[in-house]
């Protein structure tokens, strides 16, 4: 029987949550830890060709299922592709298979719980279990100290002042939050428990660490801040990038690759808005205009949620293909986001700053031209812009995208200046980020042995 130590992760169901759950999975696995991680069934599929033969025998998965209804069947078991309407349904079947997962927790027996921040109520579920748990946030520390400070000084200035949000865009991320907020109400006032409440959680039970997808090089005074404000002890285990030497997804690339390959260098951007994030008309056109204004070459990968029968020439501009024809590529739905962005020809990535996206684009010394859309992203795009990553597209009167201000810095980007000073500074914190990633994590190893306890 093996010794290792067992430890339970278990992700939020957006594959931006699961990825860097997977790539810590990798890490401890690599340290000895014997992984279970935890998803839906149409998530898994997912995950598995992300798993090589290395981890076959220490990266365990595990089917949580969820109630099926008319409203959610299994193959939206999952935020890719999801209505945004269905979120907070989403949110609530999960939330409701707490007793599968009761019963999964007491037959794999694990050591530790690592558990998605969005999904709090697993801490109460573990200390009834008594398993020591730890909060794993997948966003930036910007983003969720500037969020906790928020509620708990409210009316204060939040002390950085390169972060902040405009008035539609705090409307936007505390409607999401009191929707999920709503939707945790409407499941405990049907099932609660004393037990389940988060603030009862005893201090014994690591409700006091938060592991965070960053480095002290980028968001070192965030960490801080975060850690001064909760009395949390924030452990950071840096960007979690699926290693180049692995194999990539199973689709072929060869030719969107090859086409990049004809491209000079530094001379093409390549545009993605995320896997959850669907553009609205106007924006698609305004997106649309912008590139086909700059005169720059471009791959921008266009998506529709699931069951939504559109396809990108019938939502694009009338002619816009043709007018591209030669400099631009469409692409439907998915494309090797990692492999495109480390291409010599790429020299900037349009795109809604969701984190992963830009600690890729450090990691890859790629420039951001931002377009944040909600949630946490503005938040990342100023702290982008802040460390200077990026240069973030100004919107106009009622937030409105313009197509000539989205040109003008896609120019600037790639064949201006502004681009030669943020690709400089993006070698500079690569380098530094690259250098402190293996410290910050054995330190996290130390500690997630100790709370494993003697085995």
């Amino acid at each position: 029987m093996s010794s290792s130590r067992k430890v339970f992760m278990f992700p939020w169901l957006a594959y931006g949550h699961i990825s860097p759950h997977l790539e810590l999975a990798k890490k401890l696995s690599d340290t000895g830890f014997s992984i279970y991680l935890c998803s839906t069934p149409i998530n898994l599929g997912f995950i598995k060709k992300k798993i090589t033969q290395k981890y076959y025998s220490s990266i365990h998965l595990v089917e949580i299922h969820l109630q099926e209804t008319p409203e959610l069947p299994a193959f939206y078991h999952t935020t890719n592709g999801l209505p945004p309407h269905l979120m907070s349904t989403l949110t609530n079947a999960l939330k409701r298979a707490k007793p599968n997962l009761s019963n999964i927790l007491k037959s794999i027996e694990p050591d530790l719980i690592i558990y998605d921040v969005l999904q709090m109520w697993t801490a109460g579920l573990a200390s009834t279990l008594n398993i020591p748990a730890v909060k794993f946030t997948t966003s930036s520390v910007a983003a969720f100290s500037y969020l906790l400070h928020r509620f708990i000084n409210p009316g204060q200035e939040f002390p950085f002042p390169a972060i902040y949000v405009s008035d539609i865009e705090q409307a936007r991320i505390f409607r999401y939050a009191e929707t999920a907020s709503k939707a945790e109400d409407e499941d405990s006032s049907t099932d609660h428990h004393p037990e389940d409440d988060d603030q009862e959680v005893p201090k014994r039970f690591c409700d006091s660490i938060l592991i965070v997808r960053s480095c002290g090089e980028i968001e070192g005074k965030y960490m801080k801040y975060l850690s001064d404000m909760t009395m949390m002890k924030v452990v950071s285990v840096g960007p979690l990038f699926q290693d180049p030497g692995e194999n990539l997804e199973d689709e072929k690339n060869d030719e969107l690759i090859q086409w990049l390959g004809g491209k000079s260098e530094c001379s093409s951007v390549f545009v993605s808005f995320g896997s959850e994030y669907f553009l609205t008309k106007e924006d698609l056109v305004e997106i649309a205009f912008g590139l086909e204004l700059s005169n720059v070459n471009f791959i921008w990968v266009v998506r529709f949620p699931v069951g939504e029968k559109m396809r990108p020439e019938e939502a694009l501009p009338e002619g816009f293909l043709e007018r591209v024809k030669g400099r631009g590529r469409i692409v439907e739905g998915w494309a090797p986001q990692a492999e495109i962005l480390r291409h010599p020809s790429i020299g900037g990535f349009v795109c809604h700053c969701g984190w992963s996206s830009v600690l890729e684009s450090i990691e890859f010394g790629v420039p951001i031209i931002a377009i944040p859309m909600n949630l946490d992203q503005p938040i990342n795009a100023r702290l982008a812009v802040e460390v200077g990553a990026a240069v973030e597209v100004v919107r106009g009167e009622n937030q409105r995208l313009q197509r000539d201000v989205i040109a003008q810095v896609i120019r600037d980007v790639v064949v201006g200046n502004v681009g030669e000073d943020l690709r400089r500074n993006l070698r500079d914190l690569s380098q530094k980020m690259q250098s402190s990633e293996k410290g910050e994590l054995d330190e996290s190893v130390d500690l997630l042995t100790q709370l494993c306890g003697d085995q």
